[in-house]
């Protein structure tokens, strides 16, 4: 499964052996857990370091003028991870591209990974060429009235960039809806990420924009592909929206980066299989010449026979000898390489295998689903997990049980809550919700416990102000001391109902 990809201008500064080297370092420097120790490069473009379960292997393709790397780690779960650094240096270009690789015992591995810190030793060493006008970094750029023809280029669509460029505003109170540094972070060498130093630049935004900008806390993602447009993500005032906006942002760049093709030679099968084909291209070639050499040592030594009589038998015998030691050490040094190519395309084969494993489980899983997903999925988030799909078949199965069988609409409805498997989870929360409100003579501890374990939180200035999950739209308000406590629950309940489920 790829889970990062991206293809990045490298200054021409950076040379064959600085590229090896560095690779190297980052391997000795990194994580504890993923270095391989007792690596000394002594020159070799082609050479391979192991340590119980990891490996560093360094190809070098010269017919291309390309170095392909792959560091890869077999967790003790089964999973296996792979890194790789493929370098065209015909065309100053770099792939970076992270794999976790399925086999049977790691279909249940998370994936969730780190951005290959490789990109921000790359930074920092002034390796990466500038996209347009702006750098690669792996810090947000803060927007002010001096450049803030950056965003607006942007947003007009008069500035194009080969990475997505994401713009985060400030709130209403002038903060930053998520984190911003660490999203930079998280999204190096795959977006830009601009940051308004603060919301008093919103009224020129709009005037220069036509209103199309992004404003109090909402983030825009925009596309190098025109086709793609935008995505825009709105800012709400409800607890742990920060991190909903960040992994939405995360999630749809990584995706765009990873959905983008690449060259074969971009790719370290693609660079393996090419030096593969070169030398078994040279192979025929050697075997062509070989055979002919052969050919010709049997014919000579048929024309010598021919020509030595018995006194010279000793003679004969001897050219004879020699000519059958010369056809068999061609013979013999073509059936060696081609052992050593066996094995080669049995290695690759495997590694084939490996992937195809991968293909075939996740055709199953896509198989399983129809071509086209009925719904896409909007702007609003679960407070817990399942809960819009929860909504959506709760409204299927109200309109099924209104609507008469034997019809299309029936059995179209009836199919898709078939296929989902509906737990009523709202239905059971509502229920919990409506026993605990039933008999309300005020906010109890018990009660507040009750409430609190089902979603709602409490204000700390006032006891008797609630928020689904933090969320100001849905504010509920309970009276302290009901005056008749059979209706205030039952009042209550329903208000409830209406705002949470």
């Amino acid at each position: 499964m790829l889970l990062f990809s991206t293809i990045l201008e490298i200054d021409k500064k950076l040379t064959k052996d600085d590229f090896i080297n560095l690779v190297i370092e980052w391997n000795q420097k990194g994580h504890p857990e993923s270095v391989i120790s007792g690596i000394e490069w002594n020159g070799e473009r082609n050479v391979r370091y192991e340590d119980e379960n990891k490996c560093l292997e360094i190809q070098e393709y010269r017919n291309k003028n390309i170095i392909a790397v792959r560091f890869e780690k077999r967790e003790s779960d089964g999973a296996v991870w792979d890194t790789d650094y493929i370098m065209n240096f015909s065309e100053m270009k770099m792939a970076v591209r992270l794999d976790r690789s399925y086999i049977e015992e790691a279909l249940n591995v998370d994936t969730k990974f780190f951005t290959p810190f490789f990109i921000s030793m790359l930074i920092d060493r002034g390796y990466i060429l500038k996209d347009g006008n702006l750098e690669v970094r792996r810090t947000p750029l803060v927007i002010d009235e001096e450049n803030l023809d950056l965003i607006v280029n942007v947003i007009n669509g008069t500035a194009r960039y080969k990475l997505p460029v994401v713009i985060i505003t400030k709130t209403f109170y002038d903060e930053d809806p998520v984190d911003a540094n660490k999203l930079a972070k998280e999204l190096k060498g795959v977006a830009h990420v601009l940051v308004q130093k603060t919301n008093c630049t919103n009224r020129k935004l709009k005037e220069l924009c036509n209103g199309n900008n992004e404003y109090y806390g909402a983030i825009g993602i925009y596309h190098p592909n025109p086709a793609i447009g935008h995505r825009r993500y709105l800012y709400r005032m409800s607890e742990g929206i920060d991190r909903i906006l960040s992994d939405k942002v995360t999630r749809t760049v990584m995706q765009y980066s990873n959905s983008q093709m690449v060259g074969s030679l971009y790719t370290w099968f693609g660079v393996n299989n090419a030096i593969l084909q070169d030398r078994l291209a040279c192979k025929r070639e050697e075997n062509v010449e070989a055979e002919a050499e052969r050919r010709k040592a049997l014919y000579e030594l048929l024309t010598l026979k021919s020509d030595l009589d018995q006194t010279k038998e000793s003679i004969r015998q001897q050219a004879l000898k020699e000519a059958k030691a010369e056809a068999d050490r061609i013979l013999d040094g073509f059936e060696g390489d081609m052992q050593k190519k066996d094995s080669e395309i049995e290695r690759l084969t495997s590694e084939l295998q490996k992937k195809e494993y991968e293909i075939s489980w996740l055709r199953a899983k896509l198989d399983s689903m129809t071509d086209i997903p009925v719904l896409i999925a909007g702007d609003e988030d679960d407070f817990y997990p399942g809960e819009v799909k929860d909504f959506v078949l709760s409204a299927v199965k109200k309109e099924l049980s209104a609507t008469e069988t034997r019809t299309r609409r029936y059995d179209v409805l009836a199919d898709i809550l078939n296929a989902n498997s509906y737990e009523a989870i709202g239905e059971q929360r509502a229920e919990e919700a409506k026993r605990l409100l039933s008999n309300y003579s005020g906010m109890t501890p018990k009660l507040k416990k009750g409430l609190e374990d089902i979603g709602f939180i409490f204000d700390q200035s006032d006891h008797q102000k609630v928020k689904y999950y933090g969320d100001d739209r849905y504010t509920i308000i309970y009276a302290s001391t009901p005056s008749d406590k059979g209706h205030g629950g039952k009042n209550n309940a329903r208000t409830t109902m209406k705002k949470a489920f």
